[in-house]
């Protein structure tokens, strides 16, 4: 179910790419030295950036556990990124091993990918498209072929919404996903904020990112809650992410209060 047969000239090496700079934080090795050095950028501007997205997918993954364990055996997962094991389909399926799980980014990269690392087991395709687009990628065969709207869906949005400006309506957008949802469906969801860090800072960090095939735009808790309209949030509720479920207390650590994250799972009523 994999895209196939992209050119060269569809990956942009000359501008740092989110994803890539996301895997160069998280301490991958699929990216390009435009990549590494805007990353580096970023971490002089936050050296918290590294835990936080380590911190951001192991979220990822205790929410993924999460869901599974209420019973939701389909997922999509949109802002994928670059594969990093263990998967979403790995997480999932340790617990469910019928569970199925579109995966959907908009960089040609992590389609190269997706064949050997994310959809090889079967049950799991991978859409090449833009969430700014959610009706077309709703749409996708490889969507419409393993999600059934009639049953619970969980919609993953981790670390992706902030890569959409206020221009762009992301509460709309969201919107748009979230209304194909039937009830009992989840919404995990993860976001960068304004609210742990100094202005300056924060305002540097975005001019590395304008430099980059995506911007980012931070938002402080109120607006990131206004995501989850229409879905009620699991406790924890909205908390930066060690401190959602976390499956051992969480060390009494400045730098883990001080992340500039929030994150939670919402359900469907």
């Amino acid at each position: 179910m994999g895209e196939e047969g992209f050119s060269a000239e569809q990956i942009d090496t000359s501008r740092p790419h989110p994803a890539r700079m996301y895997d160069y934080y998280l301490g991958g090795q699929d990216n390009y030295e435009v990549d590494r050095t805007a990353a580096e950028a970023v971490i002089g501007l936050l050296p918290d950036i590294r835990l936080a997205a380590r911190e951001n997918r192991s979220f990822m993954h205790r929410a993924t556990r999460a869901v599974v364990a209420r019973g939701v055996r389909q997922i999509i997962d949109i802002g994928t990124g670059i594969p990093t094991s263990p998967n979403t389909h790995e997480v999932a399926r340790s617990l469910a091993p019928d569970v199925r799980i579109a995966y959907v980014d908009n960089d040609p990269i992590v389609s190269a990918y997706a064949g050997a690392k994310l959809t090889n087991e079967g049950n799991a395709g991978f859409v090449l498209a833009d969430l700014r687009d959610p009706e077309a990628l709703l749409r996708h065969p490889a969507v419409a072929d393993l999600i059934d709207f009639d049953q619970p869906v969980a919609l993953l949005l981790v670390a992706i919404l902030h890569f959409i400006d206020d221009a762009e309506d992301p509460v709309g957008i969201v919107r748009a996903l979230t209304d194909a949802l039937p009830p009992g469906s989840h919404l995990v969801l993860s976001h960068g904020t304004t609210d742990f860090h100094d202005a300056e800072q924060l305002a540097a960090v975005r001019d590395v990112y304008r430099n980059a095939t995506a911007g980012v735009t931070l938002r402080p808790r109120e607006r990131v809650a206004a995501f989850y309209d229409g879905f009620e949030l699991l406790e924890p509720g909205l908390v930066q992410p060690p401190f959602w479920a976390p499956e051992a207390p969480v060390p009494d650590d400045p730098m883990l209060r001080g992340l500039g994250f929030y994150c939670g799972v919402g359900v469907k009523g």
